[in-house]
């Protein structure tokens, strides 16, 4: 590497000092919010800050990893809480604030980044608080709910708070120390601003079923309680895959998610733990490794040597025979004209941690490509997800690959409006929108297909290589990814949207699925009825036999009734519960409703098509339509057979599965 081109030092201090900080509303979804050069390292939340009597709070935003941290000083000391692993800024405001850093705080063992507890304890002897649920592998002090932590004329309390993980905890801050109640609350992975902390992330070791129930109580009995005024702050914002639906502000307060968190709505258990765990995005491989670095300590990092070592292409080429991957970190214009052939590119200036993380497996052998500049900073970025050795990067970049006569890839750029007229006249690829279902729903180019990027490894195989196809995403990141992934597994003739679906709105094209008088709603006027689709007795059976887990079964006839009888996976619930129950409006996957003859479940089935774009499907006819048509066989009287063991009695309840039954319905009468 040329070391002239942007020594180390440097790198760090443009790192650094690089812009003034993040908007609370940055405009545009929230992976294309982290494009900027800010987002790539740590900010100060100017609105955020507070400083008064003795008393200073800093709230910091790494918007490539929607990661919120904090710096709490009084009486000449500092604590930082859940830090990043790069820890160049807290120290550097530690300075100027003229603060010693003694402690670190971790709300818990965090899965999506490396933390900088280690780091800081190493630069500052700062002493790690964690909580004694945590067990952590590393030297802290271990405390439990109601602790306290007190320096200068600040008091925290520790409350602990399980339900995104076992070990959760947020820190009520009282200013001045006297006060009785806090100022505000750190709430780290357990209250987010309009949305709550996953409870999926342990594995084998706890259901997020119970990890749900947690988070249902660490609310109703604990943080529900602070007066409506109370600040909050969490450690993530939105983007972040430790929740779903995160808003963007970086500051709320218990009032306002009283009113309007989504989660905490739900008042009674079973329908607060169907909401939180419904719907949920894959979470990256990487989190239960973050996760276990975290607990049992990172090891620390020489940030003087994070350049890799220089290869040859030939070496590279070879590393790649062997199984390597090749990350190239440029923009997607550079990479679609030239780059080595199987690099898949994940672009610097984006969520470059997170998409590694998601699309190289760990432990797997890599190479960095791209200008000097992009290898430095995508060197030191990964070691926030602890991807710390890469196996060297390719000198001389792109241009030295092809001067060595090494296979290239391009990718074929299509402007929006060249794409619109193909679509228009009937020579258009196979157009897949690598975004997620919700953003795909929400606004989208025509009729395309969607496979998310996540999984497009693996559903690529529904497509056919020989065919032209063209990828598309909101600005071309995650699209670029997507062709270079189609273009290392085979296929020959691999397109890519230019500008993404933001370049398709600039250019006056239609779009479809926007809310009417919101950006990219450009769409010719067309009056759009929302109704439910009817389902056949025959097709419904079919999916229950081919496809079991890719829908929701709701059956809405009388309890009774649907004890006498139900349909393998089933749940029970009350009508006017399924048209209230806003948890019936979201999910990944089809909304089936059943009922006895199919007017009501229609009925039904009409309202809630109004109210969301999730497929709603009513089984046409009903349950009398299912005994009639589906070759099942007929009903007879509970009493004519005694050999059959009566369905269980449930009571109705939407979070409930029905428990598990063999493929062919009992033969009772059901109220059919």
């Amino acid at each position: 590497m040329r070391h002239n081109v942007l020594s180390f030092c440097a790198f760090l201090t443009m790192a650094f000092t690089a812009g003034s900080g993040l908007s609370a509303g940055m405009a545009g979804d929230a992976e294309a919010a982290s494009h900027g050069d800010e987002a790539a390292f740590p900010q100060l939340v100017a609105e955020t800050e507070i400083k008064a009597d003795d008393f200073v709070f800093r709230q910091y935003n790494l918007g490539v990893l929607s990661h919120y941290s904090y710096l709490i000083g009084s009486g000449g000391e500092a604590m930082i809480v859940d830090p990043a692993r790069d820890i160049g800024k807290y120290l550097e405001d530690a300075k100027a604030l003229n603060l010693k850093i003694t402690r670190v705080y971790m709300t818990h063992s965090h899965a999506d980044f490396v933390a900088g507890h280690a780091e800081l304890a190493k630069a500052c002897g700062a002493k790690i608080i964690a909580n004694e649920a945590t067990q952590a592998g590393y030297p802290h002090k271990p405390v439990k709910d109601g602790d306290t932590i007190a320096f200068g004329n600040v008091r925290g309390v520790v409350v602990t708070t399980p339900g995104h993980t076992p070990d959760g905890t947020c820190l009520y801050v009282h200013h001045p120390a006297s006060a009785p109640d806090p100022d505000f609350v750190l709430t780290g992975d357990t209250l987010f601003i309009g949305s709550v902390g996953r409870p999926d992330l342990m594995g084998e070791g706890m259901t997020a079923a119970a990890l749900a129930r947690m988070g249902f109580d660490s609310w109703n009995q604990k943080l529900s309680k602070l007066p409506d005024a109370t600040k909050i702050f969490p450690a993530h914002g939105a983007g972040s895959l430790c929740g779903a639906h995160l808003s963007d502000k970086p500051v709320s307060t218990i009032g306002e998610q009283r009113l309007e968190n989504p989660y905490i709505q739900h008042k009674d258990l079973n329908a607060y733990v169907m909401a939180v765990i419904d719907g949920l995005p894959e979470a990256p491989q990487y989190f239960k490794h973050n996760a276990k670095m975290n607990h049992d300590g990172p090891p620390l990092v020489d940030w003087d040597k994070v350049v890799p070592p220089a290869l040859a292409p030939a070496e590279v080429d070879a590393l790649a025979k062997g199984g390597a991957w090749i990350i190239d970190a440029r923009d997607a214009a550079p990479f679609s004209a030239g780059h080595p052939a199987g690099a898949i590119n994940i672009g610097i200036r984006g969520r470059f941690e997170t998409w590694t993380g998601i699309m190289i497996p760990w432990g797997a052998k890599f190479v960095l490509a791209g200008s000097d500049e992009d290898v430095l900073e995508s060197a030191f970025r990964l070691k926030r997800i602890g991807y710390d050795a890469p196996a060297g990067f390719l000198k001389g970049g792109a241009e030295a690959w092809a001067q060595a006569s090494l296979p290239v890839n391009t990718i074929k750029l299509v402007k929006p409006a060249d794409l619109h007229r193909q679509m228009q006249d009937g020579t258009a690829p196979i157009i897949v929108d690598v975004r997620l279902p919700a953003e795909w729903m929400g606004l989208r180019i025509g009729n395309v297909l969607n496979i998310p990027l996540n999984a497009l490894f693996t559903e690529s195989k529904r497509l056919a290589k020989d065919l032209p196809v063209l990828t598309v995403c909101n600005s071309a990141y995650r699209s670029s990814m997507g062709a270079a992934v189609l273009l290392k597994q085979g296929f020959t003739d691999v397109y890519n949207m230019e500008g993404g679906s933001e370049a398709w709105i600039e250019a006056g094209l239609p779009t479809f699925g926007a809310t009417p008088g919101t950006q990219g709603a450009t769409a010719p006027t067309v009056r759009a009825v929302r109704l439910p689709e009817r389902l056949s007795a025959d097709e419904l059976k079919r999916m229950i036999m081919d496809m079991p887990g890719t829908f929701e079964m709701v059956d809405i006839r009388p309890a009774a009734q649907f004890a006498d009888y139900n349909l393998p996976g089933a749940m029970n619930a009350d009508v006017a519960d399924v048209i209230a129950n806003p948890a019936y409006l979201v999910g990944p996957a089809p909304l089936v409703l059943l009922d006895r003859d199919g007017s009501i479940a229609m009925a039904v089935g009409g309202i809630l098509s109004q109210k969301s774009p999730r497929p709603i499907k009513v089984l046409y006819g009903g349950l009398e339509a299912y005994w009639r048509d589906s070759s099942a066989p007929a009903p007879v009287p509970a009493a004519s057979a005694p050999a059959l063991a009566p369905a269980p009695i449930r009571a109705p309840a939407p979070s409930t599965p029905a428990p598990a039954k063999p493929a062919a319905p009992k033969k009772k009468s059901a109220g059919c």
